[in-house]
C-alpha cells in the first residue's frame, strides 16, 4: 500500500506536531543505529527540540556524541575538508574530473586520428602528404601496434605448441 506524499510545512497543531516529532525522531535514531551497526562507523545525532524547556537530545549518549564530535573537530583541517564538501570544493572536484575525462578523450581522438593516417598510408596514400608533426607520433603508434602483434603471435605459437 503506497503512502501519501507528505506536505513539508510547519505543523500548526501542537499535539500533531509533537506526535510527528516523536515518530520521526524514533525513525531517525533507528536509521542512525542501523547505519552504525551495518557499516561499522561511529555516528551520533544531536537533536534540538523546538520546546523551550527541553535540553538537546544526543544519541547514543551525550558522552558518546561529545567524544565523536570532538574526534571530528580534532582532525586536521585537510582531513575535515576531505570528509565535508563545500559547494565550491565539490565543483572543483567535478571540474577536475571533467578535465581528466577531456584529456583522455583528446588522447583517444589523437590515437584514432593517427590510426586513420596509418591506414591511409597502408592503402597507398603518399607519405609526403602527412604533416611533419604527425610523423613521430605515427612511428610510435606503428611500433606499439607491431609490439602488440608480436606478443599476440607468441601467445598463439605457445598455445599451438601446447596442443
Amino acid at each position: 500500500m503506497a503512502r501519501n506524499k507528505v506536505k513539508l510545512a510547519y505543523i500548526e497543531n501542537n499535539a500533531a506536531r509533537k506526535a510527528s516529532y516523536n515518530k520521526r525522531k524514533k525513525g531517525l535514531l533507528k536509521k542512525v543505529n542501523e547505519l552504525s551497526t551495518l557499516c561499522g562507523v561511529e555516528a551520533c545525532v544531536v537533536i534540538y527540540s523546538s520546546a523551550s524547556d527541553s535540553q538537546p537530545e544526543a544519541w547514543p549518549s551525550t558522552v558518546a556524541a561529545h567524544r565523536i564530535l570532538s574526534g571530528f573537530k580534532a582532525l586536521p583541517v585537510e582531513e575535515q575538508s576531505n570528509r565535508t564538501l563545500t559547494q565550491e570544493s565539490l565543483i572543483k572536484q567535478m571540474i577536475a574530473k571533467a578535465e581528466e575525462r577531456l584529456k583522455k578523450m583528446r588522447e583517444e581522438n589523437r590515437r584514432m586520428e593517427l590510426t586513420q593516417i596509418m591506414f591511409h598510408i597502408f592503402g597507398g596514400k603518399a607519405l609526403n602528404t602527412v604533416k611533419r608533426e604527425n610523423l613521430n607520433d605515427l612511428r610510435m603508434l606503428i611500433d606499439q601496434n607491431l609490439n602488440a602483434i608480436d606478443i599476440r603471435l607468441q601467445m598463439l605459437n605457445e598455445s599451438y605448441v601446447l596442443q
